[in-house]
């Protein structure tokens, strides 16, 4: 997804940037510890990680593409001596720019090829960059360093599926259909959008003759009835969804209401909201500054206030990269990553915070 997570971008919003990393990936593709998902609960909205082996590896830009306004596609393939780790419909990469900014991208490509990955872009001209960075610099024949895939999105078994997408949130859908496509398992996909200039990969989608697919541009047919769309599921159906976090929730609220028996699935592009949270301060220890935290956002937004280059990704609590040493004070974890003994001493800010009235990082 353009992931983030995403923009799970993942790039929607555009996630900011981080230390710059450089991995060469050798021949003998040296495995390191990343992340995915546990199989999904009723429902997805904050993944359970298992540990899981997968590769850092740096992959050619074989193709830039554009898709549709503000979207373009790019196609990785792997340098000599490398075999592509193989992924399920869901799963993202870690993609680390030129510039050392690190974003997140839904595979949306054929995971039965593992030739070739490929993610979408839009650009977002209000963000982080990384879009901007995309969409202005990365051309047919660069390098990018990738970590993954990941996945915090899984493709769960059901009797039948309901798809249904909010632009750019097509990207970690577009491999499921086409699974149940290829294995003849019922489907529907509704996918919504502001226009159809829009939307992307209207054409790749009309291949998939084997479900029931409506197009629904909001400047052709007006505001979508999520609940009469939801309520079209066969019993049991499991219900995925991506995009804008407004239309999740209305699909999620649906679902719950007219098909109990049916689970829903979902990824989001955005950050979680903070739910119960209370004011708090972080003193930077290194920089010796001092800042609020307020009930409302994360100690991450409040960090990027005095340090802007502070490195993050996901914001979602899940892949780690905004992991701090915590040197005083006790931490609310709310993150689904960190490990007991982790806990002891570190603390994600995107989303866990202090249960007192500060903290002492190591920043």
């Amino acid at each position: 997804m353009n992931k983030t997570t995403a923009d799970s971008s993942h790039d929607a919003p555009d996630f900011t940037p981080t230390r710059s990393l450089r991995f060469a990936a050798q021949a003998t593709g040296a495995y390191r510890r990343i992340f995915a998902a546990s199989p999904a609960a009723h429902i997805l909205s904050r993944p359970s990680p298992v540990r899981y082996s997968g590769f850092d590896m740096t992959l050619d830009v074989k193709s830039v593409r554009s898709e549709c306004d503000d979207v373009l596609s790019v196609t990785l393939t792997p340098r000599e001596g490398i075999t592509l780790p193989s992924w399920i419909p869901g799963a993202h990469l870690d993609i680390f720019l030129p510039s050392g900014r690190q974003r997140q991208y839904s595979l949306c490509g054929d995971p039965d090829d593992l030739s070739s990955y490929r993610i979408a872009v839009r650009r977002i001209d209000e963000g982080g960059g990384g879009s901007r960075e995309i969409h202005e610099s990365l051309k047919p024949g660069m390098v990018v360093d990738v970590r993954g895939p990941r996945n915090a999105f899984p493709f769960v078994a059901a009797p039948s599926y309901l798809f249904v997408a909010g632009g750019i949130g097509i990207t970690p859908l577009l491999p499921m259909v086409q699974r149940c496509h290829r294995r003849g398992i019922p489907w529907r996909l509704d996918y919504l959008g502001r226009t159809r200039t829009a939307m992307p990969f209207l054409d790749e989608i009309e291949e998939y003759s084997s479900g029931r697919v409506t197009i629904r541009p909001d400047d052709e047919l007006g505001p979508t009835d999520i609940e009469t769309l939801v309520a079209a599921a066969d019993p049991g159906a499991a219900v995925y969804t991506c995009g804008p976090a407004p239309l999740m929730n209305m699909v999620r609220a649906a679902t719950f209401a007219g098909n109990p028996t049916g689970s829903v699935h979902s990824e989001r592009f955005s950050p979680l909201p903070v739910v119960d949270g209370k004011e708090f301060t972080v003193h930077l220890a290194r920089t010796g500054l001092t800042v609020d935290v307020g009930e409302s956002e994360s100690a991450l937004a409040a960090i990027r206030r005095a340090l802007p280059g502070v490195a993050y990704s996901c914001q979602q609590g899940f892949c780690g990269t905004c992991k701090v040493r915590v040197l005083s004070g006790s931490v609310d974890h709310r993150d689904t990553l960190l490990t007991e003994s982790e806990r002891a001493d570190s603390m994600l800010t995107c989303r866990s915070r202090s249960t007192g009235a500060s903290l002492v990082v190591d920043l």
